[in-house]
């Protein structure tokens, strides 16, 4: 499975308009000093909600919300300390081929949609229970943080749908139907959906992962990329046995 939008608008349910949750390996710190990170192009994808609730992929649109999250990577990041490094491009790091980016990205895809399926849609692994965060990008990330010489690698999915005007005007429809008695189904104008993980390059473990659901904002712009980033990235919580450490 692709894309996750689909499975968590029918299987989450909000109590809000913005949801997220973290989870983190049980002995998580989160970084702080003198590390080196990579944050890695971001895997995006934005398209138009059809009337018939199908989305249509956009390419244009894409692209516009990659820019403006690179950005706000790029700013929320740079508070944040640490050695940090923006891939913006598969072929921007000399003595990487561009070949291994995409491999690690489509490895990273593969296992992020596992934990989203396992931790987050009610379907948990029974050899995984209480163990925090249990997953890793094995040998390849490893491999790769020896080659660059990071410490850390910060992945970011994120997919957002935006109704069509036939969309909206269904919603409405629905909406005024509800005053005489007949209210059509939740049709919605869109929703974003998005994860970001990091990855222990030493050991290739995902040591920390967050999940966002909203139906709020528009990652086309600058203001709307910037609060995805911040509601994802903007706290990160130190695993259990930490927490009860202190």
């Amino acid at each position: 499975m692709r894309r996750l939008g689909i499975a968590l608008v029918l299987a989450v349910s909000l109590s809000a308009c913005v949801q997220t949750k973290q989870y983190a390996d049980l002995q998580f710190t989160p970084p702080s000093g003198d590390y080196d990170l990579i944050v890695m192009r971001p895997d995006v994808s934005v398209g138009s909600l059809r009337t018939g609730g199908l989305v249509e992929p956009r390419a244009d649109w894409t692209e516009q919300a990659r820019g403006h999250l690179i950005e706000a990577l790029k700013a929320q990041q740079g508070s944040r300390g640490g050695n940090v490094r923006i891939l913006e491009t598969r072929d921007g790091l000399d003595g990487v081929d561009p070949d291994t980016i995409a491999q690690l990205e489509r490895l990273h895809n593969a296992v992020g949609n596992s934990i989203a399926i396992h931790k987050y849609l009610g379907a948990t692994l029974p050899n995984k229970r209480k163990k925090g965060l249990d997953y890793t990008l094995g040998q390849q990330a490893v491999s790769f943080g020896e080659a660059t010489g990071y410490d850390y690698a910060l992945f970011m999915y994120a997919e957002d749908s935006i109704a069509s005007t036939g969309r909206v005007l269904l919603n409405v429809a629905g909406v005024a139907g509800c005053f005489i008695g007949f209210c059509a189904p939740g049709v919605g104008f869109g929703r974003q959906t998005a994860y970001a993980s990091l990855v222990d390059l030493k050991t290739g473990e995902v040591v920390w992962f967050n999940l966002l659901v909203s139906q709020q904002g528009d990652i086309r712009t600058q203001d709307g990329a910037a609060k995805m980033v911040e509601r994802l990235l903007g706290r990160m919580k130190p695993g259990k046995a930490i927490k009860d450490a202190q």
